[in-house]
């Protein structure tokens, strides 16, 4: 099988990729712009692999998606690539707009002009698979209920309203044009290789560099958060034993306030990483409470039951374990850190 993984430079894409070529015996084409979150280090492990190849490409570019799908053809289509960042979505929407809307619509259409020339058995077979976020659902302010596959969309930034929109370009792909389409919203991802702008990494770095840890608000809000090895799992899952125009909610079962996980991270480092710099005092000092993000969600859950029951997917790691191996994999990639931080913006 072919799998075609748009964003597959990025924290989830690469694992994806990784989980692909070294997991299975499937090939892989990692389609890419390699935008300042792309990280083809990621891949090293697998790049000399005779079953990976590598596309730079963006998803707006239509001739060059086409160009993709004619050379290689794909059996699968594992949809990844994405603007993710709220704080970036706020400041500089258009991004936003551009790739997570056109960019789909783009790849929705070359995708269906590739399959629409297919047959028989290649054609019964092939996948889109669009993999988006709880954050479409909105907030669960004040209620103990959690998502589900049938939950109304209500997003709440202008990065949330952009999966949302791309979600519903996708069913009506399926819908109106009858292409394969398989949707999978996941919870937050955590592990290795996430770009530093994130909470957990962010966290793990400025307090590794003496630097305040900022806490928006006063650090409530609640998140389910999913180890990103478990999600990839989940998707694979998904494109080998998903029924076609479903949706399946991915989370982690670990509901946890903010400032509980920036906690658990300075209890961490003070396990794992003791000798500080001089005159610094204890990790949890240099928590700071800053203003809190405008339209900010005050909770997001997950129930994942459906994909439990139908495909047999239950995450492996608890929020311990796997924040514990995440710590460990930041502290021991210090230099890829710092390095990515002092390189100038990309395009």
């Amino acid at each position: 099988m072919k799998i075609l993984v748009t964003g597959g430079a990025g924290f989830i894409g690469s694992a994806m990729v990784r989980h692909i070529i070294n997991k299975t015996k499937n090939h892989v084409i990692n389609l890419d712009a390699l935008t300042y979150a792309g990280n083809l280090s990621a891949l090293d492990e697998v790049a000399s692999s005779e079953r990976y190849e590598f596309e730079h490409v963006n998803i707006c570019d239509r001739d060059e998606l086409n160009r993709v799908f004619i050379e290689h053809k794909p059996d699968v289509v594992m949809h990844l690539a994405a603007e993710s960042h709220v704080d970036r979505s706020i400041n500089s929407s258009g991004n936003f707009i551009k790739t997570n809307i056109i960019g789909t619509y783009n790849l929705l259409e070359s995708s269906r002009l590739y399959w629409s020339e297919l047959s028989g058995h290649q054609k019964d077979n092939f996948r889109f698979h669009h993999i988006s976020t709880d954050e479409v659902f909105g907030d669960l302010y004040d209620s103990d209920d959690f998502f589900t596959e049938m939950t109304s969309y209500a997003p709440s930034n202008p990065y949330s309203a952009s999966k949302a929109s791309s979600d519903h370009l996708v069913r009506s792909w399926f819908r109106t044009y009858g292409l394969p389409i398989l949707v999978t919203n996941c919870s937050n991802n955590y592990g290795p290789w996430q770009f530093p702008e994130k909470l957990i990494p962010l966290v793990i770095l400025n307090a590794l560099n003496g630097q305040p840890i900022p806490v928006y608000g006063t650090g409530n809000q609640i998140r389910d958060w999913l180890y990103v090895e478990d999600h990839v799992r989940a998707l694979f899952e998904v494109i080998s034993d998903g029924v076609i125009g479903e949706t399946y909610n991915i989370g982690g079962h670990n509901e946890k306030k903010n400032i509980d996980v920036v906690v658990s991270i300075c209890n961490l480092l003070e396990d794992l990483q003791p000798n500080k710099r001089v005159g610094e005092g204890a990790y949890q000092d240099m928590i700071t409470f800053v203003s809190d993000r405008p339209g900010h969600d005050a909770r997001y859950a997950i129930d994942a039951s459906k994909i439990e029951k139908t495909l047999g997917w239950k995450p492996k790691e608890t929020f311990e374990s796997g924040l514990r191996q995440t710590v460990k994999w930041y502290l021991n990639n210090k230099e890829w850190c710092q390095r990515l931080l002092m390189e100038p913006p990309k395009k």
